[in-house]
């Protein structure tokens, strides 16, 4: 009989992905093990191995479709033997496949844009100015406004905008042209006037309101992703749900550097490259792992009716990557030695840009950090990663005046600022755990012992 083939479940959590790409066709025999597809999750690109033997009878789900369910059928496998016609035919007693994304054009009462540029569905059509006898005349917010203000009669002004809708420049037209002003009965109706546009979109307000703040022309729409839609709904829930405290402390970064400059210097030679390249933000993830390990009470996450303690430190680095970013885990940092980290950073960095992490590779960790530093940013404070409890803000490494034994002396110095949940990690607790930190990065041998 025929065997359907479904979209897989790739995360505990995943309820839908999008059918990137088919690597067979219809006609093609697969064997348990071969790559047939590659399916987009929020954060990465999975390939998808056959289980069963046989011949792709019919592909229901194109290439390209988004949105299709976890469990639904995306293909049919004709077994040995079996008539491939046969098993194409019976694929529509399936389960439907989803419908492919469509963005639809926009529409006369929807706030314009160009007309190249797609639109998100309008959740209420926006007003129209209606003339004195009743006609509606569609207009920009901007454009009523204008006309409103000079006294001119919508109706009578002839629309250039998409769908002879009227907008700016054709007011301004009319003005100068002496147009006609509007009856004074069409002024009496609050009912028939559009309101003027407000200066600020309210809190909660639908797409088509924060539209109507713009003018024609001035803007494109872009759908969001869904890694970024993923990256919304996590930060609302952290801010929502998680008591952010800050602590900052800075941290003299001399000897770090000098001890990182050995160890590259020190490293073994494979293929006439370096066999590691220790970065400062790999010392960082070690040292913020040690002092988790060295601060236990700081290593948890919350929940409802209990504390979880967690007895390895697994080191979230968030990772800038078109359209958003992601958090690749370094699994029991505190057991790692930097040359190890640093070439597992290297690894995890590459393929988070090219989206091929594993799930189990970007999900779960207890802790995160987050480097700015790079880009020149001085210091800033990091949103928390549910379920983790803190999450470790680095900025650059500068050159600072400071004071050593009562005289002024010039230092590399770097900001940090962590970020806990007051829930389970409070001021003393997250200040301690910092302290940790700035022990092994101002003195870093510690770190190899």
């Amino acid at each position: 009989m025929p065997i359907n083939i479904t979209m897989p479940a790739l995360s505990p959590t995943m309820e839908e992905g999008n059918l990137a790409k088919w690597l067979v066709k219809e006609g093609d025999k697969v064997k348990s093990g071969d790559v047939i597809a590659e399916i987009e999750t929020d954060k990465a690109t999975m390939e998808v191995e056959a289980v069963d033997e046989g011949t792709v009878a019919k592909i229901v789900v194109a290439a390209g479709t988004e949105g299709v369910k976890v469990n639904a059928l995306i293909a049919v496998l004709a077994g040995d033997g079996e008539d491939v016609a046969a098993a194409a035919s019976g694929a529509g007693s399936a389960a439907p496949a989803p419908k492919a994304a469509v963005v639809e054009a926009p529409k006369a009462e929807a706030v314009s844009a160009p007309a190249s540029a797609p639109v998100a569905p309008a959740a209420a059509p926006a007003p129209a100015a209606v003339s004195s006898g009743g006609a509606r005349t569609f207009s920009s917010p901007l454009a009523r406004r204008l006309a409103k203000e000079a006294g001119i009669d919508l109706s009578a002004v002839a629309g250039t905008g998409p769908h002879g809708r009227v907008v700016k420049s054709d007011v301004e037209a009319a003005v100068a042209g002496g147009a006609k002003p509007a009856p004074a009965a069409a002024a009496a109706a609050p009912q028939a006037a559009a309101p003027a546009p407000a200066a600020a979109a309210p809190k909660g307000a639908s797409d088509d309101a924060v539209l109507k703040l713009f003018e024609q022309g001035s803007y494109e729409l872009v759908p969001h992703d869904g890694m970024r839609k993923t990256i919304a709904r996590r930060l609302v829930e952290s801010k929502q749900t998680v008591p952010h405290f800050y602590v900052s402390v800075d941290c003299e970064l001399d000897a770090l550097m000098a001890l990182r400059a050995q160890l590259n210097d020190a490293a073994p030679r494979k293929d006439s490259a370096p066999a590691y390249k220790i970065s400062v933000n790999d010392m960082v993830i070690k040292a913020l792992a040690l002092a988790l390990r060295d601060v236990p009470d700081a290593n948890v996450s919350w929940t409802e009716n209990a504390m979880v303690k967690h007895k390895h430190a697994d080191v979230g680095v968030a990772v800038s990557i078109p359209g958003g970013l992601i958090t690749p885990i370094v699994r029991k940092a505190e057991e790692k030695t930097l040359s190890t980290i640093s070439n597992e950073m290297r690894d995890l960095g590459k393929r988070a840009k090219d989206r091929k992490l594993k799930p189990e590779e970007y999900q779960g960790g207890t802790t995160s950090v987050s480097n700015m530093g790079m880009m020149g940013v001085k210091n800033f404070a990091a949103v928390i990663n549910p379920p983790h409890a803190t999450i470790l803000a680095v900025g650059a490494g500068e050159q600072r005046v400071v004071v050593k034994k009562g005289e002024m002396a010039i230092a590399t110095v770097m900001t940090v600022t962590l970020s806990t949940d007051h829930r389970c990690v409070d001021g003393a607790l997250g200040a301690e755990l910092l302290q940790a930190f700035k022990g092994y990065i101002e003195n870093p041998m510690g770190m190899l012992v």
